[in-house]
């Protein structure tokens, strides 16, 4: 008999798989005219910039369990020696290749071993990550961005996040999202869920007594 819970899961994680599609399609559009000083932006991940964020997004969208598995044996275990191994492999020679690259796996569905809602968080918090210096705006729809936000905030997987909001009450001003309780913190949903995964440039965007300590507890991405 089948289990109804996993067949729910199952379903869901189907459904997560359009909206990841949507998200990198949206943020090919928007790079798709940048000049090469533009590409060489310094992103909100430490030490990468908007390049190299784009192949680390490529990466991810290229491994699949074995190939991630193989990669961290390779690496001795060491995760960020894995990332920045994928991420070269994704680079190109060129701007334009790197962002070929990334055209190329929009339609992907190969993942690591995580949730399909990991990869939704990671392209739209990297997506962010890229789009913020560029001086970039996205209006992500709002049941995608609160989907997200429903991931991180009971989740330390990939991120710490459901840490760092611990004490605190967030809640959405566009959106149905809150969570936690404790001093306030307010604003957009893609606010609060950059700030959660430690985007300290996204507490100014956001209200509240609680803003201050979690701006504390935001570290290099």
């Amino acid at each position: 008999m089948t289990d109804p819970a996993q067949t729910a899961d199952r379903n869901r994680e189907t459904g997560i798989w359009p909206l990841i599609h949507g998200e990198r399609a949206a943020l090919a559009a928007d790079l798709a005219d940048l000049t090469d000083e533009q590409w060489a932006t310094p992103s909100l991940c430490a030490g990468l910039t908007v390049r190299q964020v784009l192949a680390h997004l490529t990466a991810g969208a290229s491994l699949n369990a074995v190939r991630w598995l193989a990669g961290v044996i390779r690496c001795r275990f060491d995760f960020d020696k894995q990332v920045a191994m994928r991420l070269a492999e994704q680079l190109g020679a060129t701007p334009g290749e790197t962002l070929e690259r990334f055209r190329r796996i929009v339609p992907s569905t190969t993942k690591p071993p995580l949730p399909a809602v990991a990869m939704l968080g990671e392209t739209i918090v990297h997506g962010e990550d890229i789009r913020r210096p560029l001086g970039i705006h996205r209006d992500h729809p709002i049941g995608v961005v609160t989907e997200t936000a429903e991931y991180y905030r009971g989740s330390d997987m990939v991120v710490v996040a459901k840490g760092r909001i611990g004490g605190l009450r967030l809640v959405a001003d566009d959106g149905p999202f809150t969570t936690g309780s404790g001093p306030v913190v307010s604003g957009r949903t893609v606010s609060l869920l950059m700030a959660m995964t430690g985007r300290a440039t996204y507490c100014d965007d956001l209200e509240g007594d609680g803003v201050e300590l979690l701006r504390s507890r935001c570290g290099p991405a």
